[in-house]
């Protein structure tokens, strides 16, 4: 069995406005990710994935390249505490 891990991620760049979290949201749902993505008033966006260690590292690397309209400068990540959450949303 998997690992399961729950990491933090910090997205910057053009990532508001762009469809970056409803995008994100989507291939969390594919990957079998919980947790939430939202907007930041510093203009990154905060993404929570707890799932399979394997689908988090497949997010976190869709997370780099983002929706057609999304320009990344950087991710930063954390490791954090195991989190229950029934699904994946946006804020």
């Amino acid at each position: 069995m998997m690992a399961q891990v729950c990491k933090k991620f910090w997205v910057s760049g053009h990532v508001q406005g762009v469809w970056y979290r409803a995008n994100t949201q989507a291939q969390a749902d594919k990957l079998g990710i919980t947790g939430y993505a939202k907007n930041l008033a510093d203009g990154r966006v905060e993404v929570v994935a707890c799932g399979d260690d394997a689908a988090i590292d497949t997010l976190e690397k869709w997370l780099w390249q983002g929706p057609e309209r999304a320009e990344v400068t950087d991710v930063t990540s954390a490791a954090m505490d195991w989190m229950h959450y029934s699904d994946f949303s946006t804020h």
